[in-house]
């Protein structure tokens, strides 16, 4: 990865939900957001697709501090979204990459492995990022 934390305003408003957690906290992340900062692959977005964030019970309290039409959102312009009814590959937790390791205390952003960053979409539409 070329870079030690993501550009902004995504890492300020990251180390503002950093700021918040008295214990790690980790982010699945997919989309626009993870192609673009695992891949290296232009796509402007203003989410952060989350399919599961862990623990399972900081879902709620997250949405609410850096989801849409959350202060966080309001102040960067860029949001959280948990969207849990994306479909993955079986077993990609165990091949997801950390992106940005060092740059937060407790936040742990991670995305899709190069070759499960195969996946169809919510709508059902079929994503191909990548060299396959």
């Amino acid at each position: 990865m070329p870079h030690d934390q993501p550009p902004e305003p995504w890492h300020s408003f990251f180390l503002e939900i950093d700021k918040t957690l008295d214990r790690p906290l980790a982010l699945h992340c997919i989309g626009g957001f993870a192609i673009a900062m695992l891949h290296g692959l232009p796509r402007p977005t203003l989410d952060v697709d989350c399919l599961t964030v862990i623990p399972v019970e900081k879902t709620a309290p997250l949405q609410l501090l850096a989801g849409e039409g959350s202060a966080l959102h309001n102040k960067y312009g860029v949001y959280l979204q948990h969207v849990g009814f994306v479909t993955v590959p079986e077993n990609y937790a165990e091949r997801l990459t950390p992106l940005f390791p060092a740059a937060y205390r407790r936040l742990l952003l991670l995305g899709l492995e190069a070759h499960d960053s195969r996946y169809r979409n919510w709508n059902g539409t079929r994503l191909a990022i990548g060299k396959m």
